[in-house]
């Protein structure tokens, strides 16, 4: 079986992790929590970086740590992981759903306007799968309105808008360190801000909100979403090779394309745009409605001549947790909808070898051509 993701971890990790056990520094007070905060905040143009122990928990302190509470309207995609918008219904505040573009994949950046209300607070944008979503557009529409910004990064380490890093962006912005992302720390995430009020939120909120002059005295609540040293000096050494990592998908992705590209049955994500080269963080496509069956179909077929893949994210307006909930009554979102169902995406991972890229398309190529 070519697995879907596995990690390369052949730079500093080793040595890097031994120093953890050597010195004894494991906790979440040990040195390489701050050198990989203030290094990775550097990477992508922010002040100020707080370490947590996963992406999820990343979007959760943001959308408390900006004041989103009961009430409160957040504009975001349907076509994303369920993090975002739980994050949201977990501060008492309504997802308010954008359909997907159809050739990125991102969220369709033209129907956000028509969706703000009085009780609109932010937008909260997710770059996907490779191509960030079209940022000034939203940054135009977020001025316009007084709204603030949530940019989830968590799939575009190393990735650029107009030349600009992700993750620069948002009033707040995440990541995440997910064994399958660019940097892994196994799990992890980082927060990234320029406004020093709100990273010190970030950390108070994090570290169960202890009372600065009393410890084991709290005025609020807060979790105990640190992140560890041992994961930090893995997180170290992996940004040490992020430009390298950022070549090496590229690369694999100009290969899958070079196999793919031109496969009536397919559509793949575009290799570029007007302000972005794609990224390549998993290699994805669509079936066309030529193809008589869906994805779900197709990932059986593929798994059954030992090829990896990974279904893609399912719509938040469908999601039976939040239908339970009132939520999303009447929403449609077509686009969305149809990339889920007949969407996958195959192996991926850092560590996939160009002979592996060429058995999975040819694979593929004889499934679809």
């Amino acid at each position: 079986m070519i697995p879907v993701n596995e990690p390369l971890l052949n730079g500093n990790e080793k040595k890097y992790l031994n120093e953890c056990i050597d010195t004894g520094w494991i906790s979440s007070e040990g040195p390489f929590i701050k050198q990989f905060e203030e290094r990775f905040a550097a990477r992508v143009g922010r002040k100020f970086g707080i370490a947590v122990m996963n992406g999820s928990v990343a979007i959760d302190a943001s959308i408390v740590a900006l004041g989103i509470g009961k009430g409160d309207e957040v504009i975001m995609p349907t076509f994303t992981i369920i993090s975002c918008a739980a994050a949201i219904v977990r501060a008492g505040a309504v997802p308010v759903v954008v359909d997907a573009d159809p050739q990125t994949w991102n969220m369709d950046v033209t129907k956000i306007e028509a969706l703000i209300t009085p009780r609109t607070k932010a937008i909260m944008v997710v770059h996907i799968y490779g191509l960030p979503v079209d940022m000034d557009p939203v940054l135009a529409i977020a001025a316009k309105h007084g709204l603030k910004v949530i940019e989830d990064a968590a799939e575009m380490h190393g990735q650029t808008y107009n030349g600009k890093p992700c993750g620069s962006f948002g009033d707040i912005s995440t990541f995440s360190f997910y064994p399958n992302k660019h940097i892994t720390t196994g799990e992890g995430g980082m927060i990234v801000t320029d406004d020093e009020k709100l990273a010190e939120r970030c950390r108070s909120l994090r570290n169960l909100c202890f009372l600065p002059y009393k410890r084991f005295v709290h005025e609020e609540l807060g979790w105990n979403f640190r992140m560890t040293n041992i994961q930090a000096a893995l997180g170290l050494a992996q940004l040490e090779r992020l430009d390298e990592f950022v070549a090496r998908k590229r690369a694999m992705g100009a290969l899958y394309r070079q196999h793919l590209s031109g496969i009536p049955a397919l559509q793949l994500q575009p290799g570029s745009t007007s302000y972005a080269e794609n990224i390549f963080w998993v290699f994805g496509m669509v079936l066309n409605e030529s193809v008589g069956y869906d994805a779900e179909e197709a990932m059986k077929r593929l798994a059954a001549k030992q090829i990896g893949t990974r279904p893609f994210f399912f719509p938040m307006h469908e999601q039976p947790v939040f239908r339970k909930m009132g939520l999303f009554q009447g929403t449609s979102c077509p686009v969305a909808e149809r990339i889920a169902r007949r969407g996958f995406y195959v192996p991926s991972g850092m560590a996939l070898t160009t002979d592996q890229i060429t058995t999975v398309a040819s694979t593929v190529k004889e499934l679809f051509a």
